[in-house]
């Protein structure tokens, strides 16, 4: 069988169930693994389909920056599980790093500390949420504000952060993919992240089954540079036995 061929199967396919598997296409063609990723690579070169992790999709899966009230419409009952699942992990005494977006804000919902803890944040939403609340110190970053989510980035938050060690970090991305890495839509705050990361013996990300297979405009940082992952039942248990491959603890929360 010729490649243009395989690529008008791999089309065909397409069209009829929006999105193909290089394992079974592999089996059906029977050629390589490899091959069918360079034939993917190919149909995406011509922007004819667009690469996930382990196949490819008619739906472009890179996402795009939305306002933070938008976000937290959708997915909101997933968010919610994954917040009250994520809260168990912070301690009495913890010092702990709250990224932006609107499932690390349900998760400051649920902080109500019986001992001191704590908590920097680049969240206007999340300070606003745990400001007056017992045994919580907060503090807020500073830098330039991104209206769209609340949240500060750039420089000066980069800055402060240099003089810092925290326990854990929480927060939230816009895509996991498993080759790509984490992303986010918004360069500066993917910046910001990374410097979340380096400054954190553990790092916690929040995301919902939607965010996999996905890519934002601004990469974070290597799959494996993160130790944990809480997400919710609708994520594939081939997602998830991929990330355990990789060492990181998946916690699906229920």
């Amino acid at each position: 069988m010729g490649i243009s061929e395989r690529h008008k199967i791999i089309l065909n396919k397409l069209k009829e169930h929006k999105k193909v598997n290089v394992q079974d296409l592999s089996d059906e063609l029977s050629v390589s693994e490899v091959t069918i990723r360079k034939d993917l690579r190919l149909l995406e070169d011509k922007n004819l389909l667009f690469r996930t992790h382990g196949g490819a999709t008619l739906s472009n899966p890179y996402t795009s920056d939305r306002p933070v009230s938008e976000k937290a419409k959708v997915q909101a009952k997933e968010k919610g599980v994954i917040a009250k699942e994520a809260v168990k992990l912070i301690g009495d005494n913890d010092s702990i790093i709250l990224g932006s977006g609107t499932t690390v804000a349900a998760l400051a919902e649920e902080i109500y500390p019986t001992n001191r803890i704590n908590v920097i944040t680049s969240s206007l939403d999340v300070s606003l949420t745990l400001s007056g609340r017992d045994n919580i110190e907060i503090t807020q970053l500073g830098g330039h504000l991104r209206p769209s989510a609340n949240s500060v980035v750039g420089p000066y938050a980069e800055q402060f952060l240099n003089n810092i060690i925290c326990g854990i970090l929480f927060f939230g991305v816009d895509g996991v993919d498993l080759e790509y890495g984490l992303t986010t839509t918004n360069l500066m705050e993917a910046s910001l992240n990374q410097k979340f990361i380096d400054v954190t013996q553990y790092t916690v990300v929040l995301a919902d089954h939607t965010k996999f297979g996905r890519r934002g405009f601004g990469r974070i940082c290597n799959i494996d540079q993160v130790q944990h992952i809480i997400t919710d039942e609708k994520t594939s248990t081939s997602v998830i036995r991929d990330l355990e491959s990789k060492g990181i603890r998946v916690t699906v929360a229920k």
